[in-house]
């Protein structure tokens, strides 16, 4: 039976609920290419079943920064996924703030043991800095989802060197997250 992983693409193309900007660059064309690059991966697997939040670039979700959150989490729960991935950039006012972390609803849990080898993986792979796991139990993402959840942080959109990566290779960031996958799962 496939292993149906739920990629959530975070924020939306228009408003409400866009991402973060910064060095020319937009958080939520982002995190759509990654998430579909993503997908990619985990469908060529054959042990993957896998549904994005924005199959399209286009796809606008809610009509407000909270129905954005529910559809999303509303989806991966009547969809029966069985692991919740978000992909997100960082901000910061301090543009020397880099690096990845992956966020979570509690420590220990299983969402935290996948979030550890994320983590791993991205940062081995994409050469960026580690933040760490932490826990973020206010994240509706995070709270609200039947499954074990993480919401990757991929790099700060801020920082020109992480901004650069993530425009030029997010290939990097997928096969990091999908190594990850692969590493808690034991496949």
């Amino acid at each position: 039976m496939a292993i149906k992983i739920y990629i959530d693409q975070g924020h939306n193309p228009n408003p409400p609920n866009t991402g973060a900007e910064g060095n020319g660059l937009r958080e939520q064309d982002i995190t759509y290419e990654v998430g579909v690059r993503l997908a990619e991966l985990l469908r060529q697997n054959g042990n993957f079943e896998v549904r994005l939040s924005r199959p399209t670039a286009s796809t606008q979700l809610g009509n407000s920064n909270s129905s954005s959150l529910r559809a999303r989490v509303d989806d991966a729960n009547s969809w029966g996924a069985d692991y919740f991935v978000s992909i997100h950039t960082n901000a910061s006012v301090q543009r020397s703030a880099n690096g990845t972390e992956v966020l979570v609803y509690a420590q220990p849990s299983t969402s935290a043991n996948l979030a550890e080898d994320i983590l791993r993986e991205v940062t081995e792979i994409t050469g960026l800095n580690s933040r760490g796991v932490k826990s973020r139990p206010g994240l509706y993402v995070l709270r609200k989802t039947a499954m074990p959840a993480v919401l990757v942080e991929l790099g700060f959109i801020s920082n020109p060197s992480d901004a650069a990566r993530m425009r030029d290779n997010p290939s990097l960031f997928a096969r990091g997250i999908y190594q990850g996958i692969l590493d808690f799962l034991n496949l």
